[in-house]
C-alpha cells in the first residue's frame, strides 16, 4: 500500500447541483464503486486530495479510504480536472481486497540510457508506451516497470516479452508481443549498421 489515506464524507445530494454545492464547500465530489454495497457518493477535502495526487503514487497504488472510524482499501481509477485552475473537480475510486488481482497502468522507466550502445552511436530512444497495463495483486503494485537498455543496439525493438516482470505480475495484453520502445538511427544509420 502507498501509505496515502483519503478522509471522505458521504454526500447526500448527487447530480450537478450536489456536486456544485460540494465544490463551494472546498470539497471534491467523487464516487466509490465496486463490491456488494454498490456506488456511494463521497467527497474529499480539495487540498488533501491534491496533495495525495501530487505524491505521484495516487493513481498507480492502492490507497486507504477513511470514513469516520471505518477504513477500506481502494484503487483510484479516474480524476477529472478543471482546465483553467488545474485542480481536481471529480474522482472515482474502486473498492478492492488486498489479494484481488486488478489491472493497473504502471509507468515505464528506462535504465542505463547513458551506457546504451545504440544511443551512444547516435540513435534515439523512441518510446512507444510510457505506461503498461499490468494484472497484479492490489497489495503488490510495482512503482515502475524497468526496461534495461544496457545491451540495446541501433535498430533494436524492445517488446514486452524482453522485459523482466516482477513476481506475480503479468501484462494485461497477452495475445501479442507489443512494442515498448525502439532505438532508431538518424537518416541511414540503421542501414550502415546492417551493412557492417
Amino acid at each position: 500500500m502507498s501509505g496515502i489515506v483519503i478522509n471522505v464524507d458521504v454526500r447526500d445530494r448527487t447530480g450537478t447541483g450536489g456536486a456544485r454545492e460540494t465544490r463551494r464547500a472546498g470539497m471534491v465530489p467523487g464516487i466509490l464503486y465496486g463490491g456488494p454495497r454498490g456506488p456511494v457518493a463521497i467527497a474529499a477535502k480539495g487540498n488533501e486530495l491534491l496533495k495525495a495526487i501530487r505524491s505521484g503514487k495516487f493513481l498507480s497504488h492502492m490507497v486507504e479510504l477513511q470514513y469516520g472510524d471505518e477504513k477500506q482499501p481502494v484503487i483510484p481509477k479516474d480524476i477529472q480536472w478543471d482546465p483553467v485552475k488545474d485542480t481536481p473537480v471529480h474522482f472515482d475510486l474502486y473498492r478492492v481486497e488486498e489479494n484481488s488481482v486488478i489491472a493497473v497502468d504502471v509507468p515505464v522507466k528506462f535504465l542505463n540510457e547513458d551506457t546504451c550502445p545504440g544511443l551512444k552511436r547516435g540513435g534515439t530512444l523512441n518510446v512507444v508506451r510510457h505506461t503498461v497495463s499490468l494484472d497484479v495483486k492490489a497489495s503488490a503494485i510495482p512503482e515502475v516497470l524497468e526496461v534495461d537498455l544496457a545491451s540495446a543496439k541501433l535498430g533494436d525493438v524492445i517488446h514486452i516479452s524482453s522485459v523482466t516482470m516482477p513476481e506475480g505480475v503479468r501484462p494485461t495484453i497477452r495475445n501479442r508481443d507489443f512494442t515498448i520502445a525502439t532505438i532508431v538511427g538518424r537518416g541511414g544509420a540503421q542501414a550502415d549498421d546492417a551493412e557492417a
